[in-house]
């Protein structure tokens, strides 16, 4: 627990960092807060700390002993291989997440969804669900909300849905989820974990201390995801597309189908499902097992799955002009998430891609573009490397842009009545713009000044 008087270094002072500044600050912890940033620039981005006692080291990192640390939070953009954290870890002093330091500050069952694609997704379906069915609850984590924001106002009434990354399970030590849920684990992150064994490994914490009275979720249609029902203790509940389960949520034909303590039900048909995508129907099914096994009624996972609207910059759709269908995905920051948003559509694509590659092969998605494709516009550092591996399979109608401006002007051009013009850039978004939201915005704010 946090103790008065604690001494605690966060290192990182993003939306996270402040956050967790603020919690630790009103239980009497001692707090120092250090950023790579200048010390202007950070203090410009922490204004809201301004009336809190605290020590600000920026420009660089603080030395960490035992003698002036006791705790180190780090934010999920901080690797752990900065001389703060390895100091730490040399010292024997602990480093927590800002997910492992909320959890330790609050008691209600949590619903926690990690994976590679369809977590925010995912998230935000269960969070609706037990919204209809009249369930307080909290949604937060890499959604968008740090969970350590809402401790205030989470009682043991509430649920608490959670959407965690990679970075943020691997700085967790008693984080225990009653429900927790992989949904597809392919190669993502690689600048950050090296390989594709340890960014798996970083997901499989979230299991770590689950026992026989909690549930783990996983997708039997994805060999990796599956390998994991033997390592975790909890109990296991399948979801798949592809093969009739004894227990677990899956496709029956065109029904949707869950199977939970000898009872099976129908939820609805497959076209009935709100979200677009053979993916979105993956995350559908993870959502309605993990509703059900909490004791939802199928009542209210059918009317939520015909309903929710999905999430903004996740094949968002933004407007219809001249017959050209416009879709913001520009959450789609891997070459997986942008193959699955080309799939969702039968009609012709105009694809805008590109940014900064987090160590990714585009080989998979150069083929999805050559048989799916019609037009690809490409923008940001990986442009030319995405063109490369377009070139290898001779496809020919690439353009060269460098802002969303003329990217979508030139999509609009080349769009005729009947198609879709898709941004899903396969790459993040740190290279022209602060975040994937600053990306989609400018996109739809494009798509809006056009005529028609």
């Amino acid at each position: 627990m946090i103790k008065k008087g604690m001494k605690v270094l966060i290192v990182g002072g993003g939306k996270t960092g402040q956050a967790a500044a603020k919690t630790l600050h009103d239980l009497g912890a001692h707090i120092t807060l250090t950023d790579i940033r200048k010390k202007e620039d950070l203090e410009n981005s922490i204004k809201g700390l301004s009336n809190l006692k605290l020590n600000i080291f920026a420009g660089g990192y603080p030395h960490v002993s035992r003698e002036n640390t006791q705790l180190v939070i780090v934010s999920p953009g901080v690797p752990l291989d900065i001389p703060p954290i390895k100091d730490a870890y040399d010292n024997g002093i602990p480093v927590w997440s800002e997910i492992e330091l909320a959890f330790r500050l609050f008691d209600a069952p949590m619903i926690a969804v990690t994976g590679t694609n369809g977590k925010t997704t995912t998230t935000a379906l269960i969070g609706e669900i037990f919204r209809n069915a009249g369930r307080p609850t909290v949604v937060a984590g890499n959604i968008g909300l740090p969970l350590i924001e809402k401790i205030g106002a989470i009682t043991k009434e509430h649920i608490v849905v959670l959407e965690l990354s990679s970075f943020q399970l691997e700085s967790i030590n008693k984080f225990r989820a009653k429900v927790a849920i992989l949904l597809n684990l392919t190669p993502d992150h690689m600048d950050r974990h090296g390989t594709f064994e340890n960014y798996m490994g970083a997901k499989e914490n979230i299991f770590f201390n689950q026992g026989p009275d909690d549930f783990s979720i996983l997708n039997y249609d994805d060999v990796n995801v599956r390998g994991m029902a033997e390592k975790t203790k909890g109990n296991v509940i399948f979801f798949s597309l592809q093969h009739t389960l004894k227990q677990g949520a899956y496709l029956d034909g065109d029904n949707i189908c869950l199977a939970l303590k000898n009872k099976k039900v129908v939820l609805c048909d497959r076209g009935d499902v709100f979200i677009k995508g053979e993916h979105n129907l993956q995350n559908a099914l993870a959502a309605s097992a993990a509703a059900g096994i909490m004791g939802v009624s199928f009542e209210y996972i059918k009317e939520s799955l015909k309903t929710f609207p999905g999430v903004a910059h996740r094949l968002e759709f933004v407007a219809e002009k001249n017959k050209v269908k416009y879709i913001n995905d520009s959450k789609g920051t891997n070459p997986d998430a942008t193959i699955k948003a080309i799939g969702a559509y039968e009609e012709p694509i105009i694809l805008i891609a590109g940014g900064r590659n987090k160590g990714s092969d585009f080989n998979d998605l150069s083929l999805m573009v050559k048989e799916n494709v019609k037009t690809l516009i490409l923008m940001g550092e990986a442009a030319e490397e995405i063109r490369a591996s377009l070139d290898e399979r001779g496809f020919k109608d690439i353009h060269m842009v460098t802002s969303m401006e003329e990217a979508v002007t030139l999509a609009s051009k080349k769009a005729v009545p009947g198609e879709v013009v898709l941004l899903s850039p396969a790459c993040a978004s740190w290279d022209m713009f602060e975040s994937y939201e600053e990306r989609g915005d400018l996109f739809k704010k494009q798509v809006m000044a056009l005529g028609g």
